[in-house]
């Protein structure tokens, strides 16, 4: 009995673990790729489609729908290589008040090289100048050059959200504090699907809820819920489901 009000949720695409290299999270829209399993889907759709549309698309012909886009609930880029129908399908499905914009990039995986939030972006420190301006542009966000733990795929070392973020884990405590006073919320260095260090990889979040890996252990969730501040989102309901648990297992 999975209650619905557990604020991270462990999800799979097709045994891979890695569901944000294939699903794009923000407080206003969530895309998943197209032809996944109705499961994987259901996962999604039932956390969030009472609240957000949980769009089904592709991005340039490809499944990777999370690595190559970046987004908030202000806009999404999409690489160039988007076709005109995907963009069109897009553009129908999202709210009205998100922009979509495609961008000419060389580093065209634009989820691996932008890591932002609804105000704040970090971008690898080669980023376009135009594709910073459209940053600023269709994410309203303030775009901060850097790189975490000397990497510059800073979507992949990193996700963070309007109320916390996570972090690679040999991410040290001085340029945690760093990107901290850039960014304006609490990080955590840490790792999902027991060990990981590619957090984009394995971890979508928005200002209510979390999905990550179906192999990230219970202290990696519980790391998550709270620097998210999920169990704030519904605290009562958390309770419960938290209840509910210790219940099941006392009488199974």
């Amino acid at each position: 009995h999975q209650s619905s009000s557990k604020m991270a949720v462990r999800a799979q695409f097709e045994n891979n673990n890695d569901i944000g290299v294939f699903a794009k999270l923000t407080s206003a829209y969530c895309l998943v790729p197209i032809g996944a399993s109705e499961n994987f889907y259901s996962v999604f759709e039932g956390e969030l489609s009472d609240r957000i549309p949980v769009v089904h698309t592709s991005i340039a012909g490809c499944r990777i729908v999370g690595r190559l886009t970046a987004g908030n609930r202000h806009g999404l880029l999409v690489p160039s290589t988007t076709t005109d129908q995907e963009l069109q399908h897009l553009r129908n499905s999202l709210p009205d008040s998100v922009k979509i914009q495609r961008v000419e990039e060389r580093l065209s995986a634009l989820g691996n090289v932008i890591a932002c939030n609804d105000y704040v972006a970090i971008v690898h420190p080669d980023l376009d100048r135009e594709t910073e301006e459209i940053l600023i542009d269709t994410l309203k966000v303030e775009v901060f050059r850097h790189t975490i733990c000397d990497n510059a795929l800073v979507g992949s070392y990193c996700v963070f959200s309007n109320q916390g973020g996570l972090v690679h884990p040999r991410t040290s405590i001085q340029e945690q504090d760093e990107l901290s006073s850039l960014l304006q919320v609490p990080l955590v260095a840490g790792t999902m699907n027991r060990g990981s260090d590619v957090i984009g990889a394995g971890l979508v979040v928005n200002d209510w809820a979390a999905f990550c890996g179906m192999d990230t252990t219970s202290t990696e969730l519980s790391v998550i819920e709270s620097v998210f501040k999920l169990h704030d989102a519904q605290p009562m309901a958390v309770a419960g489901a938290m209840r509910d648990t210790m219940i099941e297992s006392l009488t199974s």
